[in-house]
């Protein structure tokens, strides 16, 4: 008896959790993302261009979508609904696709899985039928097995997307900034190091690929925070590490699911005792 309510009680501490942990996520990249809005960048004018923007227009428009990413953000932490999540996912895959457009590697386009991956795992839990603006609960109901899967599916393919990505851009575009983010460690052959790093993370992927472990999750988790607080130490605003929650709860809320699914099948394994 005790192992059937120590699966019940972990049932019921992930459908508090995970919603939470998601949230989080898709709060934190549109805060971060709304942030450099607010103070402009200048990376962002190619990007109004795919559109037709020129500079001119380009600057005074930034803090206007700067605001509304933020207050998208702090919604999806007050007020959550089904029109912001689907909101969420569109405009994250949109700006994610404006990199290749503009000209970048397509593996920016993956690298940021994590920014429409993550609502998009939101509303495979709560659906896209209903009031769309109606506040969701803050807890989720127990999930059965065919919305389990479906859930774990999507956050697989976003955590291993979004490090495909990170590889590419290491082994195969070599991108700068990532030498940036080494030399500021002390590394002498910092640009060496690039190809180096994103071949441990195609390693990585086949890894999670193979071995579906939630312990392997976790490690992807705890790596991408690491490797992308590499911004701060090397000298970038911090809203770079908060535009990438997404990248850090799709492989957190992942392990959790896989860790609640074992025990689950250890527990109906146990001989049943009085």
């Amino acid at each position: 008896m005790n192992s059937i309510q120590d699966s019940n009680n972990s049932d019921n501490y992930l459908t508090k959790v995970l919603p939470w942990i998601l949230r989080i996520g898709v709060a934190g990249c549109f805060i971060g993302h709304g942030a450099f809005g607010i103070i402009t960048k200048s990376a962002w004018l190619p990007y109004f261009a795919v559109a037709g923007i020129g500079e001119d227009t380009a600057w005074p428009m930034m803090p206007i979508v700067g605001t509304m990413d933020i207050a998208m953000g702090i919604l999806a932490l007050l007020w959550p609904c089904r029109a912001l999540f689907i909101w969420a996912g569109l405009w994250a895959t949109w700006t994610a696709l404006l990199r290749p457009l503009a000209g970048e590697p397509v593996w920016e386009f993956l690298e940021r899985a994590g920014n429409y991956g993550v609502p998009f795992a939101i509303l495979v839990v709560v659906g896209t039928s209903g009031a769309l603006f109606a506040r969701l609960p803050s807890v989720w109901p127990n999930l059965d097995e065919e919305k389990r899967g479906q859930l774990m599916l999507t956050l697989r393919a976003t955590t291993l997307t979004l490090l495909l990505g990170h590889a590419g851009l290491g082994l195969f575009a070599q991108k700068a900034g990532l030498a940036q983010h080494y030399a500021a460690l002390g590394f002498e052959n910092a640009e060496g190091l690039v190809p180096f790093v994103g071949a441990i993370e195609f390693f990585m992927v086949a890894i999670a690929l193979v071995l579906p472990r939630a312990g392997v999750f976790l490690g992807i988790c705890m790596w991408k925070i690491a490797t992308e607080s590499l911004f701060v130490v090397s000298g970038a605003p911090v809203w770079e590490v908060i535009e990438r929650f997404g990248s850090y709860a799709a492989p957190l809320a992942l392990a959790l699911l896989i860790w609640q699914q074992q025990s689950k099948t250890e527990t109906e394994l146990e001989p049943v005792t009085a």
